[in-house]
């Protein structure tokens, strides 16, 4: 049997470990990156166009910023029935686009959403994947043993399910890196860390409802509490960028519940 033609562009932290376990599954791997040489057992090629020429499934592992040029690089060389997986994190309205590009080319994009870091991981990191040609992804995936989260919806769905969880995963680390450079500030860094390691244990379902339904209810006093937690960062020397954005938050809530007449 003729091992599968997998292209990956990009060969960064995610890219190479793909690429990798690719090549250690039994596929026959070409990639490329401006700046990144292509790891061992993966066909070094010239350029994006030059990467897809063969390729039957395409992985696209550039950056949110790259991925549209890549699409527009690779598009002259592409085969009708490639399959295009787009697993960088963008917004929905740009794979959709992308994906209205690559169609008109024979090519079906899969929306694929990388659910938690690479590193340790690879290829076997949880993946989820929406869009027509998704089920065919999952199928040449799982000849490399590999598992896909399928998402019933169009191109878009799985990475509007990622950006929304990233509010809360980017947001709260946000969160914990500013709170502990205040706390280091403040001289109480050890007790911080070690404090919030004791809270984040106790998160369960009913932990979130608390979260949702104690901030309506709470919203102007939690306002107030959160401007003064600005000001001390202030004092303390560190710029209030996450406790800042939770007090106008907190305040707009404030204004949509209690409207001034």
């Amino acid at each position: 049997m003729t091992a599968r033609a997998v292209a990956v562009l990009g060969l960064g932290e995610a890219g190479a470990a793909f690429a990798r376990d690719l090549v250690a599954a039994g596929a026959s791997v070409r990639g490329y990156d401006p700046k990144v040489p292509a790891p061992e057992g993966v066909s070094q090629r010239s350029g994006d166009a030059d990467a897809v020429r063969d390729a039957e499934l395409v992985f696209s592992l550039t950056t949110g910023a790259e991925a549209e040029a890549a699409v527009t690089a690779a598009l002259p060389a592409l085969r009708p029935g490639t399959l295009w997986a787009e697993a960088n994190t963008v917004t929905p309205e740009l794979k959709v686009r992308l994906a209205h590009r690559l169609r008109d080319a024979g090519v079906e994009l899969v929306d694929v959403a990388i659910m938690a870091p690479v590193p340790g991981t690879g290829l076997r990191t949880p993946m989820s994947a929406s869009g027509a040609a998704a089920p065919a992804f999952a199928t040449m995936l799982r000849e490399f043993g590999i598992d896909v989260d399928l998402v019933d919806g169009p191109v878009g769905a799985a990475s509007s399910r990622k950006l929304l969880r990233s509010v809360v995963y980017k947001g709260l680390a946000a969160a914990v890196v500013e709170a502990m450079a205040g706390a280091r500030a403040a001289g109480c860094g050890d007790w911080f860390h070690h404090h919030l390691t004791t809270e984040f244990v106790r998160f369960d379902a009913a932990m979130i409802d608390r979260l949702v339904s104690g901030t309506y209810a709470h919203a102007a006093r939690r306002a107030e509490e959160m401007d003064a937690a600005a000001a001390q960062l202030t004092g303390l020397g560190v710029t209030p960028h996450i406790a800042a954005a939770a007090r106008n938050a907190l305040r707009d809530i404030v204004e949509a519940t209690h409207p001034k007449e």
